[in-house]
């Protein structure tokens, strides 16, 4: 490696990027590496509750909020963290994530009671939120080149169907080798690598021009988001008629109606409403609704039809499911050379056509259904998710200033872990209260859903462009 310093976003960058190919790969290695850790952590976690119930004595409702506490701090908080990366240098604040991730990993591996283990799993989310979007704003400035930069974005959300393929069978192994606390130590060594070579290989960037902070912008998405996303996860618990979901609702609704005319007159909003107005942007981000809509119903309606109705171990139904991980893995670069050569429309259709099958094959799903039949519509899902995420992500990208690049990444980001909550929300009210015997028909209904999302996934490839870019 050279002394020379590395280029910012302040000068007009070079084709090239400033930087030597081999350099680029190495950044985006290392961003990816912060994406896998991230999509892991979520994964791991979720094979480890009954072993942390046990151990401190936590309910149903406890162990749900020790994943919940996680996803709604990293919701909330995607976007505030792109605009600040944007401001004061997208490196230093991906090394602030990764320092905050690892510290709450070992608070987490520590943690004495069910308290202060939901504590520190906000502290872990409020990390992750600085590492997703950051790092791909990273990436999108070591990578300026459109081709170039759409084959790493499909490299990139490969990682996310390896990280959901690892997470179950590393979680099953580390609990019964070592306990639930290793499900968090296993985190340190990793965000140690990854804080070291960012120091070594990746340059820092920020805006050509420095924004204002948008402060009441921040405090207003943050509630709208976080809201939001806790009545989608507290809605199947508490019931959709409680009256404190339509309060909730009437705020979040407030709250964005607030924030809309807030952002409409600030000279530099945090979010820009009329960046709405183009249909390529906001179907990008309907999108990543969409896709993560289906796919997190059918991970929970598919874990609960394997384990209760046909009585199926967790580490059996983990292996069913690897056909969605696997096609996620190997169609996800695919994804991303087709939309660097042709432009996002022929992805977003392949990904659209491949999810609505597999939805429309599982709304034939019986207690008895064939394992080749189950494998084959896991695998077309799977699919559908390899080739949805990188046009989608492009297109987000491609709809902002590279200067801007950490809130474009933050955006989508956030409309994922909404996406999420309402996939998780929809299957978990589907199945509350239904017997095991009476699941495979009453999911029916989530699995039209998931078909559902395709056809939508086909109205936004209407919305994109076909040239590249």
């Amino acid at each position: 490696m050279t002394a020379t310093a590395p280029p910012t976003s302040t000068a007009r960058p070079r084709p090239d990027g400033g930087l030597s190919p081999r350099r680029r790969w190495t950044v985006l290695a290392v961003c990816c590496l912060s994406m896998f850790l991230v999509g892991l952590d979520t994964t791991i976690v979720n094979v480890g509750l009954p072993e942390i119930g046990r151990a401190l004595d936590i309910g149903t409702r406890g162990l749900e909020w020790t994943v919940d506490a996680y996803t709604l701090a990293l919701a909330g908080l995607l976007i505030s963290a792109g605009a600040l990366a944007d401001r004061f240098g997208r490196r230093r604040v991906f090394r602030a994530g990764l320092a905050v991730f690892g510290a709450a990993s070992v608070l987490c591996a520590l943690a004495p009671s069910a308290g202060l283990l939901v504590a520190a799993r906000v502290l872990q989310g409020a990390g992750a939120s600085m590492l997703s979007p950051v790092a791909l704003a990273i990436v999108v400035n070591a990578l300026p080149d459109p081709r170039e930069r759409a084959r790493a974005i499909g490299i990139w959300a490969s990682v996310f169907g390896l990280s959901m393929a690892a997470g179950p069978v590393t979680g099953g192994v580390l609990v019964e080798a070592l306990g639930w606390r290793a499900l968090f130590w296993v985190n340190v060594p990793v965000v140690a690598a990854a804080l070291v070579l960012t120091a070594l290989f990746v340059p820092e960037s920020r805006a050509g021009k420095a924004r204002r902070l948008d402060l009441p912008g921040q405090l207003l998405l943050t509630l709208v988001v976080a809201v939001t996303v806790g009545v989608l996860i507290e809605g199947p618990h508490i019931g959709w008629t409680s009256p404190a979901i339509p309060a909730a609702c009437a705020v979040a609704v407030v709250a964005a109606a607030v924030l809309v005319r807030v952002e409409l007159r600030r000279p530099e909003p945090l979010v820009d409403p009329r960046l709405f107005r183009g249909p390529a942007f906001s179907g990008a981000v309907l999108g990543a609704v969409a896709v993560f809509t289906a796919l997190n119903a059918t991970l929970l309606l598919s874990t609960l039809y394997l384990q209760h109705t046909r009585g199926w171990s967790p580490t059996a139904a983990g292996l069913a499911t690897l056909p969605m991980a696997l096609a996620a893995t190997v169609f996800a670069p695919l994804s991303g050379r087709l939309t660097g050569r042709t432009g996002p429309r022929l992805p977003l259709v392949l990904a659209g056509g491949f999810l609505t099958a597999g939805g429309l094959l599982l709304t034939r799903l019986a207690p008895g259904t064939g394992v080749p039949l189950l494998l084959l519509a896991y695998a077309l899902i799977g699919t559908g998710f390899g080739f949805a995420n990188a046009p989608i992500t492009h297109t987000a990208v491609s709809g902002l200033p590279p200067e801007r690049a950490g809130v474009a990444g933050a955006i989508t980001s956030t409309a994922r872990q909404v996406g999420a909550a309402l996939g998780i929300a929809a299957a978990g009210g589907l199945a509350a209260g239904t017997a095991p015997a009476d699941l495979a028909h009453a999911s029916r209904p989530g699995w039209y859903l998931v078909a559902g999302c395709g056809l939508s996934l086909l109205l936004v490839a209407r919305a994109s462009r076909s040239s590249r870019g």
